[in-house]
């Protein structure tokens, strides 16, 4: 991938690290598909580093210009799909 991953400065190492793995796996979903539990852990750590709507929708936006992966999108079928699913894109 060429290109960067959104964070703020703010964050421990720890937490870019783990922001980054969801960005991962949002291109997951697009590229290959991903397990739903997987998807949910990430995007539940994901919402404890970035709790508020105007910033998670910040972040997701910049990485939506960088990479044409929408979170917004792979959310919103996480959020309606069953467990055990696979979310693919």
């Amino acid at each position: 991938m060429e290109y960067q991953y959104p964070f703020s400065m703010d964050w421990s190492t720890t937490e870019v690290i783990e922001v980054i793995q969801f960005f991962e796996a949002i291109e997951k979903a697009y590229e290959k598909g991903i397990k739903r539990e997987e998807l949910m852990e990430k995007y539940r750590r994901f919402k404890e580093i970035v709790p508020g709507k105007a910033d998670e929708k910040k972040y997701c936006n910049e990485f939506e210009k960088e990479s044409g992966y929408s979170s917004y999108q792979v959310v919103k079928r996480l959020k309606e799909s069953e467990p055990g699913n696979i979310i693919k894109m």
